[in-house]
């Protein structure tokens, strides 16, 4: 049986595999980033950062929003304030170790979240202003990402992935508030 290694780099697929060793050992300490990442690391850290920050904003407002829900109904909505705020977390989560794997440190500092975030943090007295705010949040994401998924389009898979999977969850929040309005 042929290396297929050695037959994949003979016919453009692959470089060397001795290059790519040799790759992996010059540079240990970066981790997952190789030699051969293709974008500006600061420029990628950055937008994740400022994705950081829009997820923490909206943590924090969809919170604040399920515990003032009041009226006819609230119950509800409220719930499903909570949820957005934790799957809202979760992506937190998720945006903080992929800044982590690309050698960055994620930005949690209160001070500034809101000037880096894309989404605002408001509230309001009423629950139909509640969900509309939201919306208007989420549309927001929405929107961010799709242009963070083409950025890193083919460049970083791994990254562009992981917003893929973050923008559904928008989109589907998005339906859920617009739905909430109706």
């Amino acid at each position: 049986m042929p290396n297929t290694a050695s037959t994949s780099s003979r016919t453009g697929v692959m470089p060397d595999v001795r290059s790519i060793r040799e790759h992996a050992r010059q540079s240990v300490s970066d981790g997952a980033v190789t030699l051969d990442y293709p974008l500006d690391r600061g420029q990628a850290i950055a937008l994740l950062n400022a994705a950081l920050a829009t997820e923490l904003v909206c943590v924090m407002r969809y919170r604040q929003h399920h515990f003032v829900a009041r009226g006819l109904n609230s119950e509800p909505v409220a719930a499903e304030f909570l949820a957005h705020s934790n799957e809202e977390m979760s992506h937190a989560d998720l945006i903080s170790r992929r800044i982590v794997q690309l050698g960055g440190t994620p930005d949690w500092a209160p001070a500034s979240l809101e000037d880096r975030s894309h989404a605002e943090y408001r509230t309001a007295n009423d629950l139909e202003t509640l969900i509309r705010e939201n919306l208007i949040a989420e549309r927001i994401a929405v929107e961010s990402y799709r242009a963070m998924v083409h950025f890193f389009g083919d460049q970083d898979p791994t990254t562009r992935s992981m917003l893929e999977g973050i923008l559904a969850t928008e989109e589907e929040h998005a339906d859920e508030l617009a739905d909430l309005l109706a």
